[in-house]
This record gives structure tokens, C-alpha cells and sequence, in this order.
């Protein structure tokens, strides 16, 4: 019978699995361990990540953020105190991470954008949002995504610690962060088509972390 500690779950069942689907990810291995266990501080420690990319990655950036922000495979159902919330809400709410995707905020983007410089925008966000001991994660196929690059930058003025996704290259993005997961390929559609099971093991492996095993899972 496989074991069901979160822990173990987290650590290796969850990757185990991923590079049996995946057998090009195995080089990917140290790497999301890593992620994770930045991840796992950061959120055990009561801080938030904050999320960015372009295009294809902006959609990861959102796609991302919706698994860890509620149910993905487990319902998370609410253990509060009764007296907190009504039953309604109580039943009804599910446990979150709280993860913030860049991407957002079209009146602050286009604002700032057009009054300041587009290249920035993410930056910006950074600088107002992010505090010591947050999370930052840019995702890039190529690495050098300038406005993403920016954002890292001054993440790490802000002593966050980050993460990139990218492609084989890591460009100027590896530089800058603290942890680079790097897939095997170069060209956009392929880095992008490895970063989408990256990113749903990880929200597998911290949803066993963070989340009852208990927890009915989310059909």
C-alpha cells in the first residue's frame, strides 16, 4: 500500500510520479525539491508569493496561483473556531495559500504603463507588495524576459527569495534568482508544454503539506 504521509508524499511521490509521466524531467528533480521546500518556509512562516510572466507564462502565472488559492485535488474544508464564520460561509469556503499572480490589476498596469515605463510594471508591483521573506517566482521560456528580470531585481532588493521557471538556457532571469528550474528544451512551445506538470506537482506536493489527507478530494 503507498504510504500517505504528507511529508513523504511531498518529498518524493509526487515528483516519483511526475518523472514516470515525464521521464525528460528527472534532471528537473533537486531542483523542484528545492522549489518546494522554498515554498513550504514561505508559507509555513505566514508569507505570500507573488507570480508573473508574459503571455503564454502570464497564463501559467494565473493557472498557478488558481490551483494553490483553492481546492485543487482536496476540498481543504475550513477548521475554524464556530464562532468565526457561519456555517454557510464555514461550509463553503475552502483553505488557500496566499499566492498574488502579477498579471492582474489592468487600471494599476495600463496606468503605469503609459505614465511610467511598461517595462516596470511588474517591478513596481514587487516594490509595493512584496516584503522580506516573500516569494517571488518569474517564468520565462527564454530567461530574459526583461520585465520579469526587473521584477527579480527588485525582489531582491526587497530580500524575497526566488524562484525562476524557464527553459534549458535560464538566461538572465538564473542570475537573479536563488532557485532555477530549468526544463529541457528551448523552443517556447516545448519549455512551456514541461512547465505546466512543474507547477501542478509542486501544487500537489504542498496541497498534501498544507491540507488535510482527510479532506474529501475535489471531483
Amino acid at each position: 500500500m503507498e504510504m500517505r504521509n504528507p511529508a513523504i508524499g511531498a518529498s518524493k511521490v509526487h515528483i516519483g510520479r511526475l518523472v514516470d509521466r515525464y521521464p525528460v524531467l528527472e534532471i528537473c528533480r533537486n531542483d523542484l525539491e528545492g522549489a518546494f521546500e522554498i515554498l513550504r518556509a514561505a508559507f509555513r512562516g505566514g508569507r505570500k508569493t507573488l507570480i508573473c510572466g508574459n503571455g503564454g507564462s502570464a497564463s501559467d502565472a494565473e493557472h498557478w496561483a488558481g490551483e494553490l488559492l483553492k481546492g485543487f485535488r482536496k476540498s481543504r474544508k475550513l477548521h475554524t473556531d464556530p464562532a468565526s464564520l457561519s456555517a454557510n460561509l464555514r461550509n463553503r469556503l475552502q483553505g488557500g495559500l496566499p499566492i498574488i499572480p502579477l498579471t492582474g490589476f489592468p487600471a494599476f498596469s495600463t496606468a503605469f504603463a503609459n505614465d511610467v515605463a511598461p517595462e516596470l510594471t511588474f517591478a513596481q508591483l514587487v516594490w509595493v507588495l512584496g516584503v522580506e521573506s516573500d516569494c517571488f517566482i518569474g517564468i520565462s521560456t527564454s530567461g530574459h524576459a526583461r520585465n520579469v528580470c526587473l521584477a527579480a531585481e527588485v525582489a531582491q532588493g526587497r530580500r524575497m527569495t526566488r524562484i525562476a521557471l524557464t527553459g534549458e538556457d535560464g538566461g538572465d532571469l538564473r542570475s537573479l534568482c536563488d532557485l532555477t528550474i530549468r526544463v529541457p528544451e528551448r523552443e517556447t512551445y516545448l519549455v512551456q508544454e514541461l512547465h505546466l506538470p512543474i507547477y501542478h506537482c509542486l501544487s500537489l506536493m504542498l496541497e498534501d503539506e498544507f491540507f488535510s489527507i482527510d479532506d474529501a478530494e475535489v471531483r
